[in-house]
């Protein structure tokens, strides 16, 4: 079994930790065992020393990336910002005289940075590590019928140019929407596909600009799919789609019901048997009626003979 080391970030552990355990229980079915990279701390977010200074920021982030060294194993995120920060990180590091001004500031912790570990999203792990035929082969439901819109996020998409683990078109993403049709649902296309949901530092320093950008990817997403369900790969664009479809209809700046929102290993695990009460349990809007859907007896695998 391939062994990665498992970023958690600090979105998922406090706010979403079912995501987590929605991460933790599908992987090693699927031949990946998920690695604690023992020490860990935040990656750090884009908001707090990359904004002020590079090679703090760059200390910070290599620190992370000689844990996952030391312990022989490549780095996998579960959050886009994690996979955004560590990947440019490392890509500064490719600077000799940055490195080596980073590794003089990590000789004081006895830790040197080498660039042996290669940065993945968990979307990137499943995707190219276990592949499509694989996820079919596991699965316990089908969600055939079921429409999906996807929200890949904006950190795993640019800056595409310094990204090693990536899509092959930035501006046409194809990798969530691959491992959403292995479940059997549709996944049609829709124009802000690739837009920005407001969350993040805009969400922090103007709630209604964030806002008003979300609504229109939201209108995007209701007018040209009608889905059943969103699903993304990132934990912030979770937390944006499931806290913020609330408020817009409690606004009436919307005149449908919030869509259900999940997280891509949330949706798997359920749609591979998963107990949802361990791995979809939090979330403001109410997904009890989807989540039957999806593990109802009519939606069962049968064997062939």
């Amino acid at each position: 079994m391939e062994k990665i080391g498992l970023y958690l970030g600090c979105n998922i552990p406090l706010k979403a930790p079912d995501i987590e355990q929605s991460i933790r229980k599908i992987l090693p079915v699927l031949g990946i065992e998920p690695v604690d990279l023992q020490g860990a701390s935040c990656c750090p977010a884009w908001g707090t020393a990359p904004s002020f200074d590079l090679n703090t920021w760059c200390a910070i982030s290599s620190r992370n990336i000689t844990i996952a060294e030391a312990q022989g194993v490549d780095i996998m995120t579960g959050c886009n910002s994690c996979f955004g920060v560590l990947s440019e990180a490392k890509h500064f590091l490719d600077d000799p005289a940055r490195r080596k001004a980073v590794n003089q500031s990590l000789a004081a912790i006895n830790r040197e940075f080498k660039g042996t570990s290669d940065i993945y999203h968990v979307a990137h792990v499943l995707h190219r590590k276990v592949g499509v035929e694989k996820i079919r082969e596991n699965l316990k439901y089908s969600l055939g019928g079921l429409k999906i819109a996807v929200q890949t996020g904006c950190h795993t998409l640019w800056p595409s140019d310094v990204y090693k683990i990536k899509e092959d078109n930035p501006y046409y993403p194809t990798i969530l929407r691959d491992l959403c049709e292995a479940t059997g649902a549709t996944v049609p296309h829709y124009s802000r596909l690739e837009s920005c949901c407001g969350m993040g530092g805009m969400r922090s320093t103007d709630v209604e600009k964030s806002l008003k950008l979300f609504r229109d990817k939201l209108l995007s997403i209701k007018e040209e799919t009608d889905a059943d369900l969103i699903v993304t790969t990132c934990s912030s664009c979770f937390l944006q789609f499931d806290m913020s479809q609330p408020i817009l209809k409690e606004r009436g700046l919307i005149d449908f019901e919030p869509i259900p929102t999940f997280y891509y290993t949330q949706l798997l695990a359920l749609a591979m048997g998963c107990d949802p009460a361990q791995v979809a349990a939090l979330s403001q809007i109410d997904r009890s009626g989807i989540i039957s859907e999806i593990q109802s007896e009519q939606r069962l695998i049968k064997e062939v003979a």
